[in-house]
């Protein structure tokens, strides 16, 4: 029986979402409890997609097909029986046999949290302690220029890896809260660290380093000629739609 989970997960003391030999992984650590629910046969987990290190998911889904008779309740409590304390399942379903998590999305959520103010050690594996002003106003004209369907091939590391760079993101804004800025992009899909390296442009504008005008000229050369990659602990997998109603 194929199984959909929905889970969140603190990012901080894993080395990423991937299953990494000799590293503590999210991958690794739901593989190992849905093998105990499947009573000590080996499962796989099929997400739809992966984080890196250091980066949080409030709002992530992957298949698992198990070979024991269990309700979708006890599906969720028995995953978290044997779950560590820093990733939860919130529900599970029964899902069709050719269910694949990955290719049923229909677009994904991610938020970027900055401080620009006083240092927080409270908050710093969950939200970016840069601790100085930015040019927010700047910013907000430079991040308008991601908007739509564009070649990312300039904003994705190891891009000579990737033949298809072209993505859709139909929301990316700045909410500013006081000292904390909040980047906030949906879209088709994201590629590795282009919400990180996109952030990083940002941050140059911010710095008065670029003008809002130098994203667009990036972005369209379609080159990734080095840049700031923001770092990881700010950045949260917020949500995730999929192309039919699941959950």
């Amino acid at each position: 029986m194929r199984y959909l989970i929905k889970f969140s997960y603190d990012g901080s003391s894993f080395s990423g979402y991937q299953k990494q030999k000799g590293l503590r992984t999210v991958e690794g650590c739901l593989e190992e409890a849905g093998t105990k629910l499947n009573g000590g046969k080996k499962v796989k987990i099929n997400a739809t997609g992966r984080t890196d290190k250091g980066v949080h998911a409030l709002c992530q889904y992957a298949n698992i097909d198990l070979d024991v008779k269990v309700t979708e309740k006890g599906v969720k409590r028995a995953f978290n029986s044997n779950l560590p304390d820093d990733i939860h399942v919130i529900d599970a379903k029964k899902v069709k046999a050719g269910f694949n998590a990955r290719y049923e999305v229909k677009e994904k959520t991610y938020r970027y949290y900055l401080n620009m103010g006083e240092y927080n050690p409270i908050k710093r594996n969950y939200v970016y302690q840069y601790c100085y002003k930015l040019d927010v106003k700047n910013m907000k004209k430079a991040i308008k220029y991601f908007k739509g369907e564009h070649d990312f091939r300039a904003f994705v590391t190891e891009n000579v890896d990737k033949t298809n760079c072209v993505r859709k993101i139909t929301v990316a804004k700045i909410i500013k809260r006081k000292d904390i800025l909040i980047f906030e992009f949906t879209g088709n899909g994201f590629m590795r660290y282009e919400v990180r390296n996109i952030i990083g442009a940002l941050l140059r504008v911010g710095q008065g380093k670029d003008k809002p005008e130098k994203v667009k000229e990036i972005l369209e050369s379609k080159k990734r000629t080095g840049g700031l990659t923001a770092k990881p602990e700010g950045l949260y997998l917020e949500n995730i739609e999929f192309k039919d109603k699941i959950m």
